[in-house]
């Protein structure tokens, strides 16, 4: 046996230079992707370092130009109150008024002064310093002369100008001088300038801004709290940010702005110019977030460009990849759709299914509410009650005869054969449960419903010792039913909350009657409450012990009241027990009925 002939050396050489040509080819487009990566993030820092100078000068022009105008309009409405004290000091009506002590019409000159020169309030003081005439009529009859515009008023010949801090906050600014007649002084006139409207104004913009006096206390400002501080204490009140989170801000916006204060832990612009009144300066604080926002939104085009840029490399350098990705895909796509189908026959199969299971338990259900509903558990449920009156009042008789007072017996009788009268009531509409019935029905007074259920309940009633609480409006509230099916819902409900309260130390049960759009009965106990919200009102559930009942009551009951075009709700009390609500169609004088309330 020969082995093959080995492979020759010049039999390998295209192979070896097959693959080092394309491992060549693949170092240089590494290299060129580099390239063009380096070169995105050349340009972009450079862009974003010569934008961000340009637009943080920008910003910082517009913010001095805006600080002149300020400061220009705060000297301007000082000068142009600084000659009213003057004037107003030589008007004659004030000065007569002075003199003769009557001030009837100062007030309304001073107002119509007001409104024409637009200063905040005008008050004329006399001698000793109390306001007999004031555009603001609360400060009238008022004292001033510990204030610093009356006191240095009456030392300076001049118009004198005061800065006095409120009670309430802030500063009020005020011209003050006196009012002379043949040399002697016979008052002060107080013009309070509005510098407060400036306030009001530069709160509509972005920045903060506060004026300071020449001591460098700050009495205007944007800010509230920063009024009466210094500078230096009102911005340790707003913290800046820590360095870390300084550190992640910085990175995020690519480029760290030089922040000439902080206010509220963001990096702002400090702005300042001269008020030219008494030294006065002004400030702003200007933030960076429009500088970054126009950065960022060059700097995202630049990236979008690049990106492009690299996209049309990929692409071009996998375009058999892309091939390959497209039969792949179409491969998936035909899986896919048979997946879907697959699992829509599935679907429709677990659906057949489910509905296969309800239909079972629907049937089922409804051969036991037919069978078991209808006859034994019906009759003995809806018997009970008027057996079990019988049986106390029959008791309550034979001691009554035995003790020799036979007209309180014969009382007892009559009521046993007024429940014997209910029973054969309740047996003739035992066929109500299986199918509905509104041929029979009669208006009925829900008020006297009650009262006889709860004359049905006297027995158990004196026996458990539980506290009613019955209320029930004046004017009849008819409806229209059956008052044999309406006392036995509500003999249910009673008796269900006698049930709930056996292991309440004061039992208690509230009965409430209401007529609004509908005829409303409520029935509330301080029991334990309902635990399966849900399962209450279904067939055969109840957490009575075996013998006490089957769990038909209150579903017979709802279904009474659905019969009667009403609704019977229950749900838990926020302070403990169970609620039971009935509504019902209120029979009009006219006899027509409220839409009912199971229709919405």
């Amino acid at each position: 046996m020969s082995d093959a002939p080995p492979s020759s050396p010049l039999s390998q050489t295209p192979l070896r230079s097959a693959r080092e040509s394309a491992r060549f080819n693949l170092w240089r487009i590494r290299f060129l992707l580099f390239g063009l990566i380096l070169l995105a993030g050349v340009t972009v820092f450079l862009t974003n370092s010569f934008l961000t100078d340009r637009f943080t000068e920008t910003t910082r022009n517009r913010a001095e130009l805006r600080l002149a105008l300020y400061s220009g309009n705060i000297l301007s409405e000082l000068r142009r109150n600084a000659i009213v004290p003057q004037l107003l000091a030589r008007d004659p009506a004030l000065i007569g008024a002075l003199n003769s002590s009557d001030f009837s019409t100062s007030t309304q000159r001073l107002i119509s002064f007001v409104e024409e020169i637009g200063a905040a309030s005008i008050m004329l003081l006399d001698r000793e310093g109390r306001s007999v005439a004031a555009t603001d009529r609360n400060r009238l009859q008022s004292l001033h002369r510990n204030d610093a515009y009356f006191v240095d008023a009456l030392r300076s010949n001049d118009t004198v100008f005061s800065v006095m801090q409120r009670e309430s906050g802030g500063y009020s600014f005020s011209y003050s001088r006196r009012v002379e007649s043949s040399g002697d002084v016979l008052g002060i006139v107080v013009v309070e300038v509005d510098l407060q409207k400036f306030e009001r104004a530069w709160a509509g913009i972005s920045d903060a801004v506060l004026v300071t006096n020449s001591e460098g206390t700050i009495i205007l400002s944007t800010e509230p709290r920063w009024r009466g501080l210094m500078e230096e204490d009102a911005l340790q009140r707003q913290p800046p940010s820590g360095a870390i989170s300084r550190a992640l801000q910085a990175t995020a916006d690519w480029r760290a702005l030089p922040g000439d204060a902080y206010f509220r832990g963001e990096s702002v612009m400090r702005t300042q110019a001269r008020v030219l009144f008494r030294g006065w300066q002004m400030a702003s604080f200007t933030s960076y977030a429009s500088v970054r926002e126009r950065v960022n939104g060059v700097l995202a085009l630049e990236i979008m460009g690049f990106a492009i840029l690299l996209a049309l490399a990929f692409y071009f350098l996998n375009r058999k990849t892309a091939v390959r990705m497209a039969v792949f895909q179409r491969e998936s796509a035909e899986l896919r759709q048979l997946n879907i189908r697959l699992q829509r026959e599935v679907a429709e199969r677990e659906k057949v299914q489910e509905t296969l299971a309800v239909a079972e338990q629907t049937l089922a259900q409804s051969s036991k509410l037919a069978a078991l509903g209808e006859m034994s558990a019906a009759v003995s449920h809806e018997l009970n009650q008027p057996l079990a009156a019988m049986k106390t009042y029959l008791a309550g008789a034979k001691l009554l005869v035995g003790r020799g007072r036979p007209d309180e017996a014969l009382a007892s009788f009559q009521r046993i054969d007024d429940l014997i009268g209910r029973m054969g009531a309740i047996t003739r509409q035992l066929k109500s449960y299986a199918r509905k019935s509104g041929d029979e029905f009669a208006p009925v007074n829900l008020g006297d419903a009650l009262a006889s259920s709860l004359s049905m309940m006297e027995p158990q009633l004196r026996q458990r010792q539980v506290e009613i609480n019955k209320a029930v409006p004046q004017e009849p509230v008819v409806v229209m039913a059956d008052r044999v099916r309406i006392e036995q819902v509500m003999i249910n409900l009673l008796r269900n909350a006698l049930d709930a309260t056996k292991s309440v130390k004061d039992p208690q049960v509230d009965v409430l009657l209401a007529a609004g759009e509908t005829a409303i009965l409520t029935v509330r106990d301080n029991g334990q409450g309902i635990e399966d919200l849900d399962a209450l009102f279904e067939p055969f559930y109840t957490t009575k012990q075996p013998g006490d009942g089957v769990g038909l009551g209150l579903a017979i009951s709802s279904g009474i009241v659905n019969d009667l075009g009403g609704r019977m709700t229950a749900r838990n009390a926020a302070q403990g027990g169970a609620v039971f609500e009935i509504r019902l169609p209120i029979l009009h004088e006219d006899g027509a009925e409220i839409a009912k309330p199971a229709a919405e």
